[in-house]
């Protein structure tokens, strides 16, 4: 990991102008733990402190900052190239895709993985792809597979994938949450098996037009 004042710098200037309080709203984090980030060190133990990548995750939405590249400023992943081209995962496995300036990061039960793509036409097709596997744009870079969402807390637009609150989740940006509310609780109902007989496949015909708006 870089030092952590360096990274601390980092963090305060992805805030800009924005107040503390702001920061902490849009992340879900609190004001008081952002600025220890910023300073690189707990203030009441002194002590210094990592990010964890969930954390990370949090600021990423809330600063519009992609999340692999947060991730490899705070030295958890690399710099490297070594894909040309997305490889054939399992997605109906995945929970969520990131995509970072040249790489793709998989959200699985079986924890994260990253692959690294150069060639923009790969990009492309991997996002066509990625519709066909019933994933939708919720933020800039996120991508979430609308078939594992289990649970839906539309008042916060978080997206858990188990019916656990305390499970893994993501927060949807406000403009494809409003886009998709509906989409989402028809897909979190059919994921539950509530009303499958009556609801047959979730997926709406204008799923593919609204993915790339």
């Amino acid at each position: 990991m870089e030092a952590s004042n360096n990274f601390g710098k980092f963090l305060e200037t992805l805030r800009g102008k924005a107040s503390l309080r702001k920061a902490a709203n849009k992340s879900g984090l609190s004001h008081a733990y952002i600025r220890d980030l910023e300073l690189g060190r707990n203030r009441t133990t002194n002590d210094v402190i990592k990010p964890s990548p969930e954390t990370l995750r949090k600021l990423a939405q809330a600063y519009q900052y992609p999340y692999t590249d947060l991730l490899k400023k705070a030295g958890y992943l690399e710099e490297t190239s070594t894909w040309s081209k997305p490889a054939q995962a399992n997605l109906d496995t995945i929970w969520y895709v990131e995509f970072g300036i040249q790489s793709i990061i998989y959200y699985s039960e079986d924890g994260m993985r990253e692959e690294q793509v150069e060639s923009l036409v790969a990009f492309t097709h991997f996002i066509e792809t990625l519709t066909e596997h019933h994933f939708v744009k919720m933020d800039m870079h996120l991508f979430v597979n609308l078939n594992k969402v289990k649970k839906y807390a539309s008042s916060e637009g978080k997206l858990y994938f188990d019916t656990y609150e305390n499970a893994p989740f993501i927060i949807a940006a406000a403009i494809p949450q409003k886009k998709y509310h509906q989409t989402i609780l028809d897909y979190v109902a059919f994921n539950n098996g509530h009303n499958l007989e009556s609801m047959g496949n979730p997926c709406p015909s204008s799923l593919k037009a609204k993915f790339f708006t």
